[in-house]
C-alpha cells in the first residue's frame, strides 16, 4: 500500500504534469501542489518517453521547482499502444483472473502475450450455461513503452508506486451532479483524445484515438507556412471562427473546421458505437477537459453533432486545494490526468 501523500505525473508530449495529493484513499483528500513543466521536442512522442535521460532531468528540475514532499508517484498510461477491450472471463477471484488472462486474450493483441502487460477491470457478473461469469474491461499494454516511462521516473530518483490507466484516472474527478446513467469523458490531449463512457461513476467503455489538439497546430503551421508558436497563437485566439469571419481570418478557419471536423466525427462515431451495441440508455451528457478542449467553440459543435450537452470539467471543482499549492502561478488547465492518477494511488 502507498503512502496517503502521492504525486500524480502525467507524461505529455511537450509537458510534464504532476499534482501532490495529500489523504489519499480517506472521504477528504487535498490538493497540497501542482506544477507543470515544459519538455524538449522529441523527447516524449504520444506519451511514450524517447529520451530517458531528458526526461528524467526535467523531473529532478519539477521536484526542486514546486517543492513536492513525495517522492513516490503514479504514472498514467494511455496511447496508441494501450489496448482497451470488451471481455468475459468465468468468475475467479482477481488475483486468479489476471494470471489466467494470458489464455484468453492472445488472439485480441497485436504483439504476443510475453510482450503485453496485462490486467482486468471487473464491471459486472452474470450466470452462463457453464456457470458464473465476470464481464469487464481488458487493459493490455506494450511493456517496453510502459517499462521506459517507469526507468525515466526512477532514474529521477523517484518511487513509482503504480501505472495506472489515464481513461480511469479521469473518471475519479466528479461530474456534475445532474448527470446520471451515461456520461461520456472526453479528454482531448496533444497528441491523444481519450473517451470514457461511465454508468453510475464505473467505466464501461474505453477507446483511445491517436488525434489531438497538436494535429491542428501542425496543419495550420505546414499550411499556412508559420512557426509552431505562431499556429498555436492563431488556434486559440481564432477557434472555429463563429459566425462572423473576416477575409484575413477565412484560411485559418477554414483549417480548423477542417481538421476539427475529423475530430469531432471520430468522437461522434466513437459515442454512437457504444450506445448502439450496449443499447442502454441516452447520454446524459459529456464532460469535455484537456489542452484541446479549449479550443473556441469546440464544446458547441461537439455538443451540435452529437446532440448531447456538453459540459467543461472543472479540475479542482470536488477537492480542496492548499492557498498555497500554487507555486509561481501555475495554470489548473490541463491537470485532470495528474489529479486522477494521484487520486488513484491508495490502490497502487
Amino acid at each position: 500500500m502507498a503512502s496517503t501523500q502521492i504525486v500524480g505525473v502525467d507524461i505529455g508530449s511537450g509537458t510534464i504534469r504532476a499534482v501532490e495529493v495529500t489523504g489519499v484513499g480517506t472521504k477528504r483528500p487535498s490538493v497540497v501542489r501542482f506544477f507543470s513543466m515544459p519538455l524538449p521536442e522529441g523527447a516524449v512522442k504520444n506519451g511514450e518517453v524517447l529520451e530517458v535521460n531528458t526526461v528524467a532531468a526535467a523531473l529532478r528540475q519539477l521536484w526542486a521547482a514546486a517543492k513536492f514532499s513525495s517522492k513516490e508517484v503514479v504514472l498514467g498510461v494511455g496511447n496508441a499502444k494501450v489496448l482497451v477491450r470488451d471481455l468475459t472471463v468465468p468468475k475467479l477471484s482477481h488475483r486468479e483472473i489476471r494470471e489466467s488472462l494470458p489464455t484468453h486474450v492472445q488472439e485480441m493483441l497485436p504483439v504476443p502475450v510475453v510482450d503485453a502487460l496485462l490486467d482486468f477491470y471487473p464491471v459486472a457478473e452474470a450466470a452462463s450455461e457453464t456457470g458464473p461469469v465476470v464481464s469487464g474491461l481488458l487493459v493490455a499494454a506494450i511493456k517496453d513503452a510502459v517499462l521506459t516511462n517507469v526507468r525515466a521516473v526512477q532514474l529521477a530518483g523517484l518511487t513509482p508506486v503504480g501505472v495506472d490507466l489515464i481513461p480511469f484516472a479521469l473518471t475519479r474527478l466528479t461530474s456534475p451532479a445532474r448527470m446520471m446513467g451515461n456520461v461520456a469523458h472526453i479528454d482531448i490531449g496533444a497528441r491523444t483524445t481519450n473517451v470514457i463512457v461511465t454508468i453510475a461513476g464505473v467505466p464501461h467503455f474505453v477507446r483511445i484515438l491517436a488525434n489531438g489538439g497538436q494535429d491542428l497546430t501542425s496543419a495550420l503551421a505546414d499550411r499556412l507556412d508559420i512557426s509552431g508558436i505562431e499556429a498555436e497563437n492563431l488556434k486559440r485566439s481564432i477557434g472555429l471562427g463563429g459566425v462572423n469571419v473576416t477575409a484575413e481570418e477565412a484560411p485559418t478557419v477554414a483549417i480548423v473546421r477542417e481538421v476539427t471536423g475529423t475530430l469531432l466525427a471520430s468522437l461522434r462515431n466513437t459515442l454512437s458505437y457504444f450506445a448502439n451495441t450496449r443499447q442502454n440508455e441516452p447520454y446524459s451528457g459529456i464532460v469535455l477537459t484537456g489542452g484541446g478542449a479549449q479550443l473556441l467553440g469546440l464544446a458547441d459543435a461537439l455538443s451540435e453533432m452529437t446532440r448531447i450537452p456538453v459540459v467543461m470539467g472543472d479540475t479542482f471543482g470536488s477537492i480542496d486545494v492548499a492557498k498555497d499549492a500554487s507555486k509561481g502561478g501555475q495554470s489548473q488547465l490541463g491537470l485532470n490526468v495528474a489529479l486522477g492518477l494521484a487520486l488513484g494511488g491508495a490502490a497502487a
